[in-house]
């Protein structure tokens, strides 16, 4: 599904280390970055291509002197030697699942196994905690992956639900303790160049708010304290595409609604639709020193057009409202931010350097 796969004949160009080094070094100096993503296609065997990437973070490191953020690539298959001397030069590494199963990936992408992911994603956790166990002794050692790892998931190209999905990436949260999983829609992360009836058929949209639904669950799971089986499950497998997850299983539990917001645990605060993890600390730490109004709920952020079904304020709801489902279902869905403002216009675009009228 790739349009650089090994099968499809097409040209082929790759930078060199050296001119990597030179367009960073150029481009840092005018202040259009502030970091290196680097990754690369492999180019005669995992080994030589992770070479090459080693080869590049040394030079920008040691020879420019870059100490910019460097987010580099680590090739399934090479020599955990060579993933370990690149992770003391990187700030974060990344290794892509590619597709959420082993029967998907066996499907689109033959050449790649789960075995060969997953080893230098579990070398690469096990480097970052030895390497914190040495820091707390030696604090000037060398940092190894100091930012973390993370990976990224294509949408939409295999059959698998939102629930199978979550499920990985809960895993991958709790086994390999990675920062962050990324989502990416199938046909807006690749460009499909011919037919093959393993794809879905060239003229099929990405399924970008089904993306958008995954990350918003994503960040449930890594900020909310939120567990997949609460947001889905085996007879409910996909998420609601006309409301984000957190309004969807607030309305699936409004036996716990609504909540006191001068008593409510920080926990149960996690759990209102409109309150954000750093809006619920605000409130905790703003309500020592006095009872909270809707007003200093707005002063704090708090989002209450979705908040105001769920909570109170000694013990009054914002205004005179139902606690039924139906009701407070059809108020949600009426809010235009429950799909973000890319998707209800054109659509998102995938930013190229190539495109006309963009200016460096």
């Amino acid at each position: 599904y790739c349009q650089n796969n090994c099968n499809s004949d097409v040209p082929r160009a790759s930078f060199t280390p050296d001119e990597i080094c030179t367009l960073t070094m150029e481009f840092y100096r005018r202040n259009y970055i502030e970091g290196l993503f680097l990754s690369s296609g492999i180019l005669i065997s995992p080994n030589y291509t992770m070479d090459l990437i080693y080869q590049t973070l040394y030079r920008l490191r040691t020879v420019h002197h870059f100490n910019g953020y460097i987010h580099v690539k680590a090739i399934p298959g090479a020599d955990p030697a060579l993933i370990e001397k690149a992770g003391f030069l990187a700030d974060r590494m990344s290794i892509n699942l590619e597709l959420p199963t082993a029967n998907g990936l066996k499907q689109l992408a033959p050449c790649k196994s789960r075995h060969t992911i997953l080893s230098p994603m579990r070398q690469i956790q096990n480097g970052i905690t030895e390497n914190q166990n040495e820091l707390m002794v030696y604090r000037k050692a060398p940092k190894f992956v100091p930012a973390g790892q993370s990976t990224q998931m294509i949408i939409g190209a295999t059959p698998e639900n939102d629930y199978q999905i979550m499920r990985v990436s809960e895993a991958l949260y709790e086994k390999f303790h990675l920062k962050r999983v990324f989502y990416s829609a199938f046909f807006s992360a690749y460009i499909p160049v011919q037919e093959d009836s393993l794809l879905p058929a060239l003229d099929t949209k990405p399924p970008l708010l089904r993306e958008h639904r995954l990350y918003q669950a994503d960040w449930l799971l890594r900020y909310y304290r939120f567990h997949v089986d609460e947001l889905l499950s085996e007879d409910r497998p996909n998420f609601n595409i006309y409301l984000d997850p957190k309004c969807d299983w607030a309305l699936r539990h409004l036996d716990t609604f609504p909540v006191e917001i001068n008593r409510a645990s920080y926990q149960t605060l996690l759990r209102v639709p409109g309150i954000g993890y750093k809006s619920a600390q605000r409130i905790v730490a703003a309500r020592r020193d006095t009872a909270l109004t809707y007003d200093d709920l707005k002063k704090i952020g708090v989002v209450l057009k979705r908040a105001l079904y769920f909570i109170t304020c000694s013990g009054r709801m914002m205004y005179r409202t139902k606690l039924d489902e139906d009701y407070i279902c059809s108020h949600l869905m009426a809010d235009h931010t429950q799909v973000p403002t890319e998707l209800r216009n054109s659509g998102y675009q995938q930013l190229s350097l190539f495109d006309t009228g963009l200016a460096l």
